[in-house]
């Protein structure tokens, strides 16, 4: 009965992370496509989520106090909430959508973003019985590959709302969905899910966990091995160096982001856990060392000018095959580690410096791009997973740690 009821729970979490997920993928774009189609240059569209990814960093830190007081259910009603009120924002008259504007939504957006990504990879450590890591591992792959998927079909949905009913149309569309969801998780999520014995004091946000902090430095360096020529580098060169197409640009990365998803999704398979095999500190550090090859052989590559196109089509692919499989396993890693009484406090912390990862990966994609092309972007992206991979050398061999 009792894991019935957290198979229960867990699908309430899941899909109100769905529904959350499919409309930021679906405003991301919608953000991207309208303001370019005003004459926006890449590196300014680019700048609008400036405050998107900040805000990530400060609710990633402040969230996980706040959870552990309130509970995981309040937190995650909340960033729905915020969610509703920031789609609400944009739908003024578009004489007063400024660039101002458009970032303070963006900045919303972006607070709830991460409170509802941290109360549901929270909430599953809360879910799973003690001890049964390999179910543990499954669960958090599946929310966190089932995200990123449905990120690329919410590429697509807002592509396709943009063409059929407009920017205030599409986003009125997104403001009903998540309305439905969150009158759903008010009735039937579990009123208790995350509340603490314990009351921490605010100076307990920062983690106490040596493998927490080792995780989340590691953490830091990979997302923004990814972004630093993912976010603005890659888009910007395939339009403006290979004459690619919007529709184009954003079919690939929407492509690209679904795959990723799907093999984020497989991961357990792939690790083998079928075998028995629990990921661990030693699992994060060998994943890594091949990662990091993938940017400098892309690099490399384009120096020689051998196919610039099916290069960096192929280089993407494989990159993001790899990068899923490392960022599912850190994924797994923080719930492993995380404690039970308070798990927000940790989870909140980790996903801080995943946060500030993207942010500076996302500032950099576009200084180093603008100074020296995508080439040292690259170059920049290969340090910093191979700073990941020297750092993941702190981590425990077991995945299971007393803090």
């Amino acid at each position: 009965m009792a894991m019935t009821r957290a198979v229960r729970q867990y699908a309430i979490v899941t899909g109100s992370y769905w529904a959350f997920t499919l409309t930021d993928g679906a405003l991301r774009m919608l953000v991207v496509l309208y303001f370019h189609n005003l004459g926006y240059s890449p590196l300014e569209v680019a700048m609008l989520f400036l405050f998107y990814e900040f805000f990530g960093v400060v609710t990633n830190l402040f969230g996980g106090w706040l959870a552990a007081r309130l509970g995981l259910n309040v937190t995650q009603n909340i960033g729905l909430a915020l969610q509703i009120s920031a789609l609400g924002m944009l739908l003024v008259d578009a004489s007063f959508l400024s660039v101002a504007y458009v970032m303070a939504a963006q900045a919303l957006s972006g607070v709830a973003k991460d409170l509802n990504k941290m109360s549901a990879k929270s909430s599953i450590k809360l879910l799973v019985p003690e001890g049964k890591e390999n179910k543990l591992y499954q669960w958090v792959a599946v929310l966190t590959g089932s995200k990123n998927a449905l990120k690329g079909v919410g590429f697509f949905l807002g592509g396709l709302l943009l063409t059929g009913l407009g920017f205030r149309g599409a986003i009125l569309c997104l403001v009903i969905l998540l309305i439905i969801v969150l009158f759903i998780t008010l009735i039937t999520l579990d009123q208790g899910l995350g509340k603490t014995r314990y009351k921490p004091k605010f100076t307990e946000m920062l983690s106490k966990s040596a493998s927490v902090n080792w995780l989340s430095a590691a953490r830091f360096f990979l997302f923004g091995s990814r972004d630093v020529w993912f976010v603005v580098a890659l888009p910007v060169y395939l339009q403006s160096q290979l004459d690619w197409g919007h529709i184009a640009v954003g079919t690939l990365l929407a492509m690209w982001v679904m795959g990723y998803g799907l093999v984020q999704s497989q991961a357990p398979k792939i690790t083998g856990t079928a075998r028995g095999a629990i990921p661990d500190g030693k699992t994060a550090k060998w994943l890594a060392l091949p990662l990091s090859l993938i940017p400098g052989g892309i690099a490399a590559l384009l120096f020689a000018g051998i196919q610039p196109d099916i290069t960096l089509i192929v280089g993407l692919l494989v990159f993001g095959a790899v990068f899923a499989v490392n960022s599912s396993v850190h994924s797994f890693l923080i719930v492993s580690y995380a404690r039970s009484e308070g798990v927000s406090l940790d989870v909140g912390f980790y996903y801080m410096a995943n946060a500030m990862g993207r942010l500076v990966g996302t500032v950099l994609s576009g200084i180093v791009y603008q100074v020296a092309g995508l080439q040292a972007c690259l170059l920049v992206s290969m340090v910093f997973v191979l700073a990941a991979y020297f750092i993941s050398i702190q981590l425990p061999d077991k995945s299971r740690v007393s803090v």
